[in-house]
């Protein structure tokens, strides 16, 4: 389903331009929107890199490689540099269907989406740090005036229980870069993964988050040599200093704001 209803700014309009958002079936990338399309070559090659990553036995995530396995992610490529006008435009195009088909998505299990850019090139730790945030910022700045943000989380990046609102769903996210210091977050383009927080929630309930969590850091240990220092508990420290994966230091500022941050509710 599109998501125009949600869209108060003509300049976002899931209509505007032609799909970016695909989907993997049946051994392919397409375009749900129009399965007759044929996915642009570029954004079949950065898709089988990623894919590849992911199903690497050796990667530690074993929620992302749960839905790379059912196929039950979305992905985009996006021809434009992370945090510019048009990278922000089209990337909010497509989270707003992501949110509007997360409902369906996860009675399927675990499920993401990845938007993946072909610029900036060359970004260090710090500089991919500030895109990824500068990105976040600008959708933010969209979504403010349409939807509220998530009741469920802060809205507070110094708050133990932030985590970034869109469409009126909160995502823990995650940036690949190919400087990064973690081997699991190197990719050959700059990349955010979004993973609705709800999921997590749910695996709490079911008493099935603490051995994922117990999984995932025992196959970084043993693929790195040790545990990604910024990793915690939700509710222990806040999770923006998890997101970029640069180890961050303790007296790091989140340079987020969000616009109506009295709504949200705190746990």
């Amino acid at each position: 389903m599109m998501a125009t209803s949600q869209v108060s700014d003509p300049k976002i309009d899931v209509l505007s331009e032609p799909a970016s958002f695909y989907a993997y079936r049946d051994g392919k990338l397409m375009t749900p929107l129009d399965p007759e399309a044929k996915p642009e070559p570029v954004a079949e090659f950065v898709h089988d890199s990623f894919r590849a990553l992911v199903l690497n036995p050796r990667f530690s995530c074993v929620a992302a490689k749960s839905a790379f396995n059912k196929d039950n992610y979305r992905f985009s490529t996006y021809h434009n540099t992370l945090a510019s006008p048009e990278a922000t435009l089209q990337l909010a195009r497509d989270l707003y269907l992501f949110v509007n088909e997360q409902k369906r998505l996860q009675d399927d299990g675990f499920y993401t989406f990845v938007a993946t850019f072909t610029e900036p090139s060359g970004l260090s730790e710090e500089a991919f740090e500030k895109l990824l945030w500068a990105q976040l910022q600008a959708l933010h700045d969209a979504d403010a005036d349409v939807s509220a943000w998530d009741a469920t989380v802060s809205p507070d990046p110094k708050s133990p229980h932030f985590e970034w609102s869109f469409g009126g769903t909160a995502f823990f996210v995650v940036g690949l870069h190919p400087a990064s210091s973690r081997f699991t977050r190197r990719f050959a383009f700059p990349t955010l993964v979004f993973n609705a927080h709800v999921q997590f929630e749910n695996l709490r309930e079911a008493g099935k988050y603490g051995r994922m969590q117990d999984v995932i850091r025992s196959r970084d240990t043993n693929l790195q040599g040790n545990i990604n220092p910024n990793l915690a508990d939700f509710g222990a420290s806040s999770d923006a200093r998890q997101y970029s994966g640069r180890k961050v230091e303790g007296d790091w500022a989140c340079p987020f704001h969000a616009h109506h941050a009295s709504k949200a509710a705190e746990k």
